[in-house]
């Protein structure tokens, strides 16, 4: 029993906070209403933060965002799987975007970099503050939880959703059901590592047979321990379904809106600069 508890400590680093904690603004703003000032200069930051987000996002080209675990260590099998998933994912000619943080996210955009990728961090600010990884070509800190995660869905095809805790869970949830209610186009899930998710992957069964999401719900993703199946289910649904094609982009930034120019590659794109 000893033993057991041994490995569940082994990856996890006492002397990192890794617990998401909001901006000070973030949480006096949703302690309640404040005055009429206090809430419009929240929006303008806010809006201040969109805007720079986007303009630094907009020429990274069509993305794979890969979530996970920022705890798991470069010796662990699911960084390699990570590691290994960013290289395959660059093969198809997109950009891996991740939070831009260690573990796994961390893992993704290694493999992305040793294969010439593209490799982009959508990093949150914390008190503690979490460094980008080393192997981003290009990254943006955000200060906001909540725009953070629509940054991460914006820009991308398709999600793969490694071994994580809550932060992954909860972009894992939010993305089935933004699919499940059409607010999103239907594009491809994946939920890596049958072990971890077993009991996860049961209780959406149960969901099922309890009537609260419909037999054809458990479909929006695609469970898998295979690197090889979740590649073919990126490029059938991610490339096929919406008609992505490789081709060369003049890419113009421009400096005074905050626009970075990152390397010029041939990418899918359907979309105009």
């Amino acid at each position: 029993m000893a033993n057991e508890e041994e490995n569940k400590e082994e990856h996890v680093d006492p002397n990192v906070e890794f617990t998401p904690v909001g901006s000070k603004q973030e949480a006096i703003f949703l302690e309640g209403p404040h005055s009429r000032w206090k809430e419009f200069t929240f929006l303008l930051d806010v809006m201040s933060e969109f805007i720079r987000g986007f303009r630094k996002l907009h020429f990274v080209g069509p993305c794979v965002t890969v979530f996970g675990s920022a705890r798991f260590k470069e010796t662990h099998p699911y960084y390699q799987f990570a590691r290994e998933i960013g290289k395959e994912i660059v093969k198809l000619g997109f950009t891996v975007m991740t939070g831009g943080g260690p573990g796994i996210m961390e893992a993704a955009n290694r493999g992305a970099k040793e294969e010439g990728g593209r490799s982009i961090g959508c990093n949150i600010v914390l008190p503690k503050e979490q460094k980008p990884n080393p192997y981003l070509d290009l990254w943006v800190d955000i200060d906001y939880f909540f725009l953070r995660k629509l940054l991460l869905t914006k820009y991308s095809y398709a999600f793969v959703v490694m071994p994580g805790g809550y932060g992954t869970l909860d972009e894992f949830f939010e993305a089935i059901t933004m699919i499940q209610t059409g607010k999103f186009q239907k594009f491809p899930v994946v939920l890596f590592g049958k072990s971890f998710h077993e009991k996860l992957y049961n209780h959406l069964q149960n969901l099922v047979i309890e009537q609260t999401i419909g037999p054809e719900d458990i479909n929006l993703f695609l469970f898998t321990d295979s690197v090889e199946d979740a590649i073919k289910h990126i490029a059938k649904y991610g490339i096929d379904n919406f008609g992505l094609k490789k081709k060369k982009r003049i890419i113009k930034p421009m400096g005074i809106l905050g626009e970075s120019s990152p390397e010029k590659k041939d990418i899918p794109s359907t979309i105009a600069s």
